[in-house]
């Protein structure tokens, strides 16, 4: 396993970006590459990528020296153990809602005695040649963040934000506005009072404020960044063809 650059980024709270894998095919990390994300995250719960597709992934991101992460579905433990033996250097996991939830997910990424992670050989031991390596490597450099995206979380921010073992979290604007029943309005006072007590809850704690920029627009990426999220997704695959497929044709049949 690489040295995790990205470990050492959250830690100190310096700047990263990266962006969403939702494409299965190995080829779209090496075009995205070509941007020079700090880290990409393939996207297991709202894509078709399956575990089948993971590998091949995973390993066209770290050829290109990002970290791989990976956003599970659910904070499933046998999920998670299966992810990471593939070689994510991480994980983010989703509508995280309480401090038992939130330790379950560290708890997962790590072997004893800091979690509880079953053993196994696969691509990220070397397959047993370099499981001592590897034990030292998750110790010290996998990644956990864990998605804040409900109201039941941030009246329990700080009892989640006080388990050991969160590098950051990511806030899912969407789902936070969906469970007041707000959906989709990101602008509203409410809203904006509750991403302001989340983002309060992790300066206290010293964890690195995260969210995902779905548009592609710079201008949305560049509020978020001077709101002090450190660690910033900046729209998917997906979106960026598209919008630069359309925008593209559009402007060429104005002329």
């Amino acid at each position: 396993m690489k040295k995790n650059k990205l470990k050492y980024k959250l830690k100190n709270n310096i700047q990263t970006y990266g962006s969403w894998i939702t494409i299965s095919s190995p080829i779209i990390p090496e075009i995205m590459s070509i941007a020079k994300f700090d880290w990409l995250c393939v996207d297991l719960e709202h894509s078709s990528i399956d575990l089948n597709d993971l590998l091949s992934i995973i390993i066209s991101i770290e050829n290109n020296n990002i970290a791989p992460i990976v956003r599970v579905g659910e904070n499933n433990p046998n999920l998670i153990k299966r992810v990471m033996d593939i070689g994510a250097y991480g994980v983010i996991v989703p509508n995280i809602k309480s401090r038992e939830e939130a330790l379950k997910a560290v708890e997962s990424v790590k072997y004893p005695p800091a979690g509880n992670r079953g053993v196994g050989l696969f691509k990220a031991q070397k397959f047993g040649s370099e499981f001592e390596k590897y034990t030292r490597w998750l110790k010290n450099e996998s990644v956990v963040i864990l998605q804040i995206e409900h109201i039941d979380a941030v009246k329990k921010i700080d009892e989640i934000f006080s388990v050991k073992g969160i590098d950051a979290y990511m806030i899912g604007p969407y789902d936070l506005s969906g469970s007041i029943n707000k959906t989709g309005k990101l602008n509203d006072p409410m809203m904006k009072s509750l991403i302001n007590k989340i983002i309060k809850a992790g300066k206290k704690y010293s964890i690195t404020a995260g969210i995902h920029s779905v548009s592609p627009d710079p201008k949305d990426a560049i509020k978020f960044k001077k709101n002090g999220f450190k660690f910033l997704s900046i729209s998917l695959d997906s979106i960026f063809l598209s919008n630069k497929a359309k925008s593209t044709l559009d402007e060429i049949k104005k002329k």
